[in-house]
């Protein structure tokens, strides 16, 4: 039987946050969310195409569950600078250490070192980490239908509004589709891969686009690594992708960057 990854890291994320609360009381939490700077749009950046046709969220990823390492020494400051010079729309920071190996202070240099706005990846299974996303300083947060019950779904989107915190909402199937646009999101990340199984395949985004309704804004995630697959990707409505590991594997990641975007 394949090893079912999304469960072993949600077992995991549930000790982690309760060891975070015990560090930093939500009270504590609180306080440090009412001294929060500006916040960068990232909805608005993503809601049309951009200068190149197509926006693209640049990853800082260090290692995955089923890649295993892929940049340990990484240097998230230098990486988000070339992706800004490229023309990303936006970076997404990968902020869980277990099975990612994020390190601490990953989402608060890239945030310092670009102008763009942030997203925070991670495994959000409770309100206690959306005050914490906002507390690193993040702009926007993935909430993963898979991982999340329908009512806990709705409470952290809810949440987001009331914070004025953006959320990518990421689906995999119809079904899950179908549960985010109940529960309100208005900016889906389609996920080509399985987060069971973590198998990927491109049609997904081109399945699932289709579901799209007025008012949301989708963006494909995972196994994106040429021009021409964005190229089909734009026949099929979608301007926005989610890009990490083929960036951090790239031996120039400002030039694949700019090839990617047909620069």
């Amino acid at each position: 039987m394949k090893p079912d990854f999304l469960s072993q890291i949600i077992e995991r994320k549930k000790q982690e946050v309760e060891d975070s609360r015990k560090a930093m009381p939500e009270g504590r939490l609180l306080g440090d969310i009412r001294k929060r700077g500006e916040r960068r749009p990232f909805f608005a950046k993503l809601a049309a195409p951009g200068p190149f046709g197509a926006n693209i969220i640049a990853e800082i990823k260090r290692a995955s569950p089923s890649r295993g390492d892929i940049c340990l020494d990484l240097d998230a400051e230098l990486q988000a600078q070339s992706y800004e010079r490229a023309g990303a729309a936006a970076i997404s920071v990968l902020t869980e250490k277990a099975f990612f190996r994020a390190r601490p202070d990953d989402l608060q240099s890239v945030r310092r070192a670009v102008s763009l706005p942030v997203l925070r990846k991670d495994f959000i299974i409770l309100p206690y980490q959306i005050y914490e996303t906002i507390a690193m300083g993040a702009d926007a947060v993935l909430l993963i239908v898979r991982a999340l019950s329908r009512e806990m779904l709705k409470e952290l989107l809810d949440l987001c509004h009331e914070l004025q915190l953006d959320a990518l909402v990421e689906v995999h199937s119809e079904q899950e589709m179908t549960e985010a646009t109940l529960a309100g999101a208005r900016l889906i990340g389609i996920n080509n891969r399985d987060l069971s199984s973590f198998q990927t395949d491109l049609q997904t985004s081109m399945r699932l686009a289709r579901q799209i309704q007025d008012g949301q804004v989708a963006v494909a995630e995972s196994g994106i690594h040429e021009r021409e697959q964005i190229a089909s990707l734009l026949s099929a409505g979608i301007w926005n992708f989610l890009i990490g590991e083929s960036l951090v594997r790239a031996p120039a990641p400002e030039a694949f960057l700019r090839g990617l975007l047909g620069r």
